[in-house]
Protein backbone atom coordinates (compact mmCIF):
# COMPACT_ATOMS: atom_id res chain seq x y z
CA UNK A 1 0.00 0.00 0.00
CA UNK A 2 1.46 3.72 -1.33
CA UNK A 3 2.54 5.89 1.42
CA UNK A 4 1.07 9.47 0.79
CA UNK A 5 3.26 12.37 1.79
CA UNK A 6 1.88 14.41 5.11
CA UNK A 7 3.12 17.19 4.05
CA UNK A 8 4.48 18.59 0.66
CA UNK A 9 8.04 19.98 2.54
CA UNK A 10 8.29 16.37 3.43
CA UNK A 11 9.04 15.44 -0.02
CA UNK A 12 11.90 17.68 0.16
CA UNK A 13 14.00 15.25 2.42
CA UNK A 14 17.75 14.95 0.82
CA UNK A 15 18.82 11.47 -0.08
CA UNK A 16 21.29 11.40 2.99
CA UNK A 17 21.35 13.18 6.02
CA UNK A 18 24.57 14.80 7.00
CA UNK A 19 25.49 16.31 10.68
CA UNK A 20 24.53 20.17 10.39
CA UNK A 21 26.57 23.05 11.47
CA UNK A 22 25.26 23.76 14.38
CA UNK A 23 26.16 26.48 17.15
CA UNK A 24 29.74 25.92 19.18
CA UNK A 25 29.41 23.74 21.89
CA UNK A 26 25.95 22.23 21.31
CA UNK A 27 25.91 18.68 19.66
CA UNK A 28 23.48 18.16 16.52
CA UNK A 29 20.56 15.77 16.65
CA UNK A 30 19.77 12.97 13.61
CA UNK A 31 18.50 15.84 11.49
CA UNK A 32 17.36 16.33 7.79
CA UNK A 33 17.58 19.69 6.33
CA UNK A 34 13.55 20.59 6.52
CA UNK A 35 12.69 23.68 8.69
CA UNK A 36 10.71 22.03 11.51
CA UNK A 37 11.32 18.20 11.59
CA UNK A 38 14.46 16.50 13.35
CA UNK A 39 14.85 13.47 14.68
CA UNK A 40 14.52 9.23 13.69
CA UNK A 41 10.94 9.67 12.94
CA UNK A 42 10.86 12.40 11.00
CA UNK A 43 13.45 11.00 8.58
CA UNK A 44 11.92 7.59 8.82
CA UNK A 45 8.61 9.72 7.77
CA UNK A 46 10.31 11.71 5.29
CA UNK A 47 12.27 9.27 3.16
CA UNK A 48 8.53 7.07 2.85
CA UNK A 49 6.65 10.04 2.03
CA UNK A 50 9.72 11.32 -0.64
CA UNK A 51 10.03 7.93 -2.02
CA UNK A 52 6.01 7.78 -1.76
CA UNK A 53 6.30 3.71 -1.64
CA UNK A 54 5.05 0.84 0.06
CA UNK A 55 6.52 -0.38 3.01
CA UNK A 56 7.85 -3.51 1.68
CA UNK A 57 9.31 -1.15 -1.13
CA UNK A 58 11.64 1.30 1.50
CA UNK A 59 15.21 0.52 1.64
CA UNK A 60 16.08 0.09 5.25
CA UNK A 61 19.61 -0.50 4.04
CA UNK A 62 19.92 2.81 2.81
CA UNK A 63 17.98 4.28 5.41
CA UNK A 64 21.07 2.46 8.12
CA UNK A 65 23.49 3.69 5.97
CA UNK A 66 22.18 6.78 6.35
CA UNK A 67 22.12 6.80 10.06
CA UNK A 68 25.47 5.44 10.14
CA UNK A 69 26.97 8.70 8.49
CA UNK A 70 25.09 10.84 10.79
CA UNK A 71 26.82 8.65 13.58
CA UNK A 72 30.27 9.11 11.65
CA UNK A 73 29.84 12.51 11.24
CA UNK A 74 29.58 13.02 15.04
CA UNK A 75 32.90 10.90 15.29
CA UNK A 76 34.37 13.71 12.80
CA UNK A 77 33.68 16.26 14.58
CA UNK A 78 34.54 14.88 18.26
CA UNK A 79 30.78 14.94 19.40
CA UNK A 80 29.49 11.87 21.40
CA UNK A 81 26.39 10.31 19.97
CA UNK A 82 23.73 9.56 22.33
CA UNK A 83 22.64 5.87 23.30
CA UNK A 84 18.71 6.82 23.50
CA UNK A 85 18.92 8.06 20.44
CA UNK A 86 20.77 5.00 18.60
CA UNK A 87 18.30 2.58 20.36
CA UNK A 88 14.92 4.80 18.98
CA UNK A 89 16.24 3.79 15.39
CA UNK A 90 17.43 0.76 15.63
CA UNK A 91 13.43 -0.09 17.05
CA UNK A 92 11.53 1.61 14.69
CA UNK A 93 14.20 0.01 11.88
CA UNK A 94 13.35 -3.50 13.33
CA UNK A 95 9.94 -3.12 13.43
CA UNK A 96 9.77 -1.87 9.84
CA UNK A 97 11.66 -5.10 8.93
CA UNK A 98 9.01 -6.98 10.54
CA UNK A 99 6.29 -5.42 8.89
CA UNK A 100 8.06 -5.84 5.81
CA UNK A 101 8.79 -9.54 6.73
CA UNK A 102 5.08 -9.55 7.06
CA UNK A 103 3.88 -8.10 4.01
CA UNK A 104 5.94 -10.45 1.63
CA UNK A 105 4.50 -13.38 3.19
CA UNK A 106 1.76 -14.91 0.52
CA UNK A 107 -1.90 -14.19 1.76
CA UNK A 108 -2.73 -17.39 2.92
CA UNK A 109 0.61 -17.84 5.36
CA UNK A 110 -0.92 -14.74 7.18
CA UNK A 111 -3.59 -16.75 9.66
CA UNK A 112 -1.43 -16.75 12.77
CA UNK A 113 -1.75 -14.03 15.68
CA UNK A 114 2.16 -13.16 15.09
CA UNK A 115 1.19 -11.68 11.44
CA UNK A 116 -1.64 -10.14 12.71
CA UNK A 117 -0.03 -8.40 15.51
CA UNK A 118 2.18 -7.12 13.02
CA UNK A 119 0.01 -5.91 10.68
CA UNK A 120 -1.10 -4.03 13.85
CA UNK A 121 2.10 -2.56 14.75
CA UNK A 122 2.37 -1.11 11.29
CA UNK A 123 -0.82 1.00 11.58
CA UNK A 124 0.40 1.72 15.64
CA UNK A 125 3.72 3.01 14.25
CA UNK A 126 2.37 5.01 11.67
CA UNK A 127 -0.36 6.52 13.77
CA UNK A 128 3.00 7.11 15.80
CA UNK A 129 4.66 8.66 13.20
CA UNK A 130 1.90 11.07 12.69
CA UNK A 131 1.19 11.85 15.99
CA UNK A 132 5.00 12.40 16.66
CA UNK A 133 4.56 14.57 13.72
CA UNK A 134 1.65 16.64 15.30
CA UNK A 135 3.80 17.65 18.18
CA UNK A 136 6.66 19.02 16.46
CA UNK A 137 4.64 21.06 14.43
CA UNK A 138 3.13 22.60 17.78
CA UNK A 139 6.43 22.84 19.41
CA UNK A 140 7.80 24.78 16.56
CA UNK A 141 4.55 27.13 16.98
CA UNK A 142 5.46 27.45 21.10
CA UNK A 143 9.18 28.22 19.69
CA UNK A 144 8.73 30.81 17.45
CA UNK A 145 6.41 32.52 20.16
CA UNK A 146 9.19 31.75 22.76
CA UNK A 147 11.77 33.47 20.83
CA UNK A 148 9.44 36.33 19.71
CA UNK A 149 8.84 36.94 23.34
CA UNK A 150 12.60 36.66 23.98
CA UNK A 151 13.60 40.17 22.04
CA UNK A 152 11.26 41.72 24.90
CA UNK A 153 12.78 43.39 27.72
CA UNK A 154 10.92 44.64 30.61
CA UNK A 155 12.19 48.18 32.45
CA UNK A 156 15.00 48.05 34.58
CA UNK A 157 15.51 51.45 35.19
CA UNK A 158 13.59 53.93 37.63
CA UNK A 159 11.19 56.19 36.79
CA UNK A 160 12.85 59.47 35.51
CA UNK A 161 12.77 62.66 37.90
CA UNK A 162 10.90 64.90 35.68
CA UNK A 163 8.01 62.21 35.33
CA UNK A 164 8.11 60.67 39.26
CA UNK A 165 7.45 64.85 40.42
CA UNK A 166 4.27 64.61 39.09
CA UNK A 167 3.10 62.07 40.77
CA UNK A 168 1.09 63.36 43.95
CA UNK A 169 2.31 63.19 47.66
CA UNK A 170 0.33 60.05 48.76
CA UNK A 171 -0.97 61.11 52.30
CA UNK A 172 -1.98 58.81 55.01
CA UNK A 173 -5.06 59.78 56.92
CA UNK A 174 -6.36 56.77 58.37
CA UNK A 175 -4.70 54.42 60.22
CA UNK A 176 -4.72 51.02 60.19
CA UNK A 177 -7.04 50.17 62.79
CA UNK A 178 -8.90 52.86 61.45
CA UNK A 179 -9.06 50.79 57.82
CA UNK A 180 -10.21 47.68 60.35
CA UNK A 181 -13.24 49.30 61.24
CA UNK A 182 -14.19 50.45 58.28
CA UNK A 183 -13.98 47.00 56.55
CA UNK A 184 -16.08 45.77 59.68
CA UNK A 185 -18.85 48.06 59.90
CA UNK A 186 -19.08 47.32 55.67
CA UNK A 187 -19.09 43.43 56.59
CA UNK A 188 -20.93 43.56 59.46
CA UNK A 189 -24.60 41.52 58.69
CA UNK A 190 -27.48 44.29 58.30
CA UNK A 191 -30.73 43.33 60.45
CA UNK A 192 -33.42 43.15 58.12
CA UNK A 193 -36.03 44.97 59.05
CA UNK A 194 -39.76 44.18 59.41
CA UNK A 195 -41.38 45.07 56.12
CA UNK A 196 -45.16 46.91 56.42
CA UNK A 197 -47.30 46.14 54.24
CA UNK A 198 -50.01 48.58 53.46
CA UNK A 199 -53.74 48.13 53.10
CA UNK A 200 -54.65 51.17 50.77
CA UNK A 201 -54.40 49.01 47.77
CA UNK A 202 -57.00 46.38 49.31
CA UNK A 203 -59.87 49.29 50.59
CA UNK A 204 -60.58 53.01 49.18
CA UNK A 205 -61.18 55.57 51.63
CA UNK A 206 -64.81 56.01 52.22
CA UNK A 207 -67.51 57.33 50.18
CA UNK A 208 -70.45 58.19 51.11
CA UNK A 209 -73.68 57.99 48.70
CA UNK A 210 -75.90 60.63 50.68
CA UNK A 211 -73.08 63.37 50.54
CA UNK A 212 -72.84 62.66 47.18
CA UNK A 213 -76.60 62.68 46.29
CA UNK A 214 -76.73 66.20 48.66
CA UNK A 215 -73.76 67.25 46.11
CA UNK A 216 -75.80 66.36 42.47
CA UNK A 217 -78.86 67.72 43.86
CA UNK A 218 -77.48 71.29 45.03
CA UNK A 219 -75.87 71.02 41.19
CA UNK A 220 -79.39 70.63 39.12
CA UNK A 221 -81.53 72.41 41.96
CA UNK A 222 -79.82 75.04 39.80
CA UNK A 223 -81.99 74.53 36.77
CA UNK A 224 -79.24 73.66 34.24
CA UNK A 225 -79.41 70.01 32.73
CA UNK A 226 -75.95 68.55 32.86
CA UNK A 227 -74.42 65.48 31.46
CA UNK A 228 -73.31 62.00 33.63
CA UNK A 229 -70.12 63.21 31.79
CA UNK A 230 -70.10 66.49 33.30
CA UNK A 231 -71.40 65.20 36.51
CA UNK A 232 -68.71 62.71 37.48
CA UNK A 233 -65.76 65.16 35.81
CA UNK A 234 -64.40 66.29 39.83
CA UNK A 235 -64.45 62.91 40.87
CA UNK A 236 -61.25 61.73 42.26
CA UNK A 237 -61.29 58.16 42.05
CA UNK A 238 -63.55 55.21 41.07
CA UNK A 239 -65.69 54.74 44.19
CA UNK A 240 -67.05 58.87 43.64
CA UNK A 241 -67.85 57.70 40.34
CA UNK A 242 -69.54 54.51 41.37
CA UNK A 243 -71.17 56.28 45.01
CA UNK A 244 -72.90 59.14 42.26
CA UNK A 245 -73.91 56.57 39.96
CA UNK A 246 -75.70 55.07 43.16
CA UNK A 247 -76.69 58.73 43.98
CA UNK A 248 -78.64 59.26 40.93
CA UNK A 249 -80.08 56.24 40.55
CA UNK A 250 -82.06 56.82 44.18
CA UNK A 251 -82.64 60.13 43.21
CA UNK A 252 -84.49 59.06 39.34
CA UNK A 253 -86.46 56.29 41.79
CA UNK A 254 -87.49 59.04 44.44
CA UNK A 255 -88.68 60.97 41.16
CA UNK A 256 -85.88 64.15 41.91
CA UNK A 257 -84.29 63.83 38.48
CA UNK A 258 -85.06 62.61 35.06
CA UNK A 259 -83.30 61.32 32.17
CA UNK A 260 -82.52 61.99 28.60
CA UNK A 261 -80.54 60.24 25.72
CA UNK A 262 -81.22 61.69 22.36
CA UNK A 263 -79.52 59.01 20.44
CA UNK A 264 -78.37 55.50 21.15
CA UNK A 265 -75.29 54.85 23.80
CA UNK A 266 -75.15 59.16 23.29
CA UNK A 267 -74.58 61.16 26.61
CA UNK A 268 -77.13 61.09 29.60
CA UNK A 269 -78.17 64.23 30.32
CA UNK A 270 -79.45 64.66 33.72
CA UNK A 271 -82.14 67.36 34.71
CA UNK A 272 -83.89 68.10 38.00
CA UNK A 273 -87.40 67.51 38.72
CA UNK A 274 -88.11 67.43 42.64
CA UNK A 275 -89.78 71.24 42.87
CA UNK A 276 -93.30 70.10 43.79
CA UNK A 277 -92.30 66.81 45.59
CA UNK A 278 -89.88 68.68 48.27
CA UNK A 279 -86.83 65.87 47.84
CA UNK A 280 -84.08 65.88 50.56
CA UNK A 281 -81.51 63.47 51.46
CA UNK A 282 -83.61 62.41 54.20
CA UNK A 283 -85.52 60.26 51.82
CA UNK A 284 -82.51 58.49 51.18
CA UNK A 285 -83.58 54.78 51.16
CA UNK A 286 -82.62 53.38 54.15
CA UNK A 287 -79.90 50.93 52.91
CA UNK A 288 -77.30 53.75 52.08
CA UNK A 289 -78.30 55.75 55.49
CA UNK A 290 -75.22 53.69 57.14
CA UNK A 291 -73.16 52.59 53.90
CA UNK A 292 -70.98 54.92 52.72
Amino acid sequence: MPVEPADPAVADVPEAAEVPDGPAGKKPGFEVRLANFTGPFDLLLGLISKHQLDITEVALSTVTDEFIKYIRGLQRLGEEWALDEASEFLVIAATLLDLKAARLLPAGEVEDEEDIALLEARDLLFARLLQYKAFKQVAGMIGSTLELEARRFPRQVALEGHFAALLPELLWRHTPEQFAGLAEAALKPKEAAPTEVGLAHLHGAPVSVKEQAELLGNRLRLGTPLTFRALIADAESTLVVVARFLALLELFRDRAVGFDQLLPLGDLTVHWTADSHGWSSENLSEEYEDQP
